[in-house]
């Protein structure tokens, strides 16, 4: 019996002695970070929003920690430990089967992509696995005085009524929006440093050549969850590509200044779109901007002239020398 007690006492022993170690100590330690540049604590409404993405597993799916591979490269900057002063317990999450989340609020600005994306992913991301949040939601006949309704496009609307968030809803998205990652200082993304690639060298007298692979690539990651792969937007919501004068002009200058400074309230065809774009100045470097737009200039029907790097690079030193 002795021999059983000293065993188990051992054992206990060594556990607390690895627990206070591994568990305790670190965390002590890790409770002692300071916020980094610009990392603000959360508003009440944006702490509400974040036990419901607790509460509804949201973490279960999606990460929030950017690792400094290449791969993650498309979510913003790898994850420093000041970014998490005012998020504890941390919600890193380990599973990837949706985007990475640290940055969300300033890679898709918009509330209301945010609002439709709950409601029904498939809406604005038709190859999407994540489930729908529709029970955050609510549809009624009218909506209230000073509620917008969301707009949710014909194919994934209710049959009748208008469909308007509730308050778990309004704080989730609070909180979704909160996620941007601040600027560290003297940091600079690989994307943004590395010089600007030429294009494919062209016959003497030829229109310039671009990357359409590449192109159609950064679209896809960049542009289509708004746009669309068809280039045809969502109806009232985000602006079509396919026929967009812009697009479709001559000179490229507005449409590389909409990509470098983004965009809201786009009006298109008179139509005002309320959906907000983000800026990719400081993501995307001067080839990958062009090779967006020249894919924009080349598809779905559109015939425009080719942009290229030194164009770009010539508005983003216009717009450097204004600020």
């Amino acid at each position: 019996m002795k021999a059983l007690l000293l065993i188990a006492g051992g054992s206990t022993l060594v556990y607390a002695m690895l627990a206070v170690l591994m568990g305790v100590i670190p965390g002590i330690e890790l409770s002692k970070t300071p916020p980094g540049p610009g990392v603000e604590p959360l508003t009440p409404l944006e702490a509400e929003g974040r036990e419901v993405y607790v509460a509804n597993g949201c973490s279960y799916c999606h990460t929030q920690q950017v690792r400094p591979l290449p791969e993650d490269a498309v979510f913003g900057r790898p994850t420093a430990a000041g970014d998490l002063a005012y998020q504890t317990p941390e919600l890193l999450g380990s599973e990837r089967n949706g985007p990475d989340l640290s940055d969300i609020g300033a890679r898709q600005p918009s509330a209301v992509w945010q609002y439709m994306h709950l409601y029904d992913p498939r809406s604005v991301v038709p190859q999407s696995i994540m489930p729908d949040f529709s029970f955050l939601f609510r549809v009624v006949a009218q909506a209230p005085a000073g509620v917008t309704p969301v707009p949710v496009p014909k194919p994934y609307a209710p049959a009748h009524g208008v469909v308007i968030p509730t308050h778990k809803a309004v704080a989730l998205v609070a909180y979704l929006l909160s996620l941007k990652q601040p600027p560290i200082p003297g940091y600079q993304p690989p994307s943004a440093a590395a010089p600007s690639a030429a294009p494919p060298s062209a016959a003497p007298g030829a229109a310039p050549a671009f990357d359409a692979a590449e192109g159609a690539k950064l679209f896809s990651a960049n542009c289509a969850v708004c746009h669309q792969a068809s280039g045809e937007g969502i109806a009232g919501v985000f602006p079509p590509l396919k026929g967009n004068a812009v697009v479709l002009a001559a000179d490229p200058t507005q449409q590389i200044h909409v990509i470098l400074e983004g965009l809201q309230g786009a009006n298109v065809g008179d139509t005002v779109y309320p959906g907000q774009m983000p800026a990719f100045k400081s993501v995307l470097s001067d080839a990958q901007i062009a090779n967006i737009i020249d894919h924009e200039r080349t598809s779905w029907g559109n015939h425009s002239p080719l942009a290229t790097p030194a164009d770009v690079a010539a508005e983003r030193a216009k717009l450097k020398h204004q600020e």
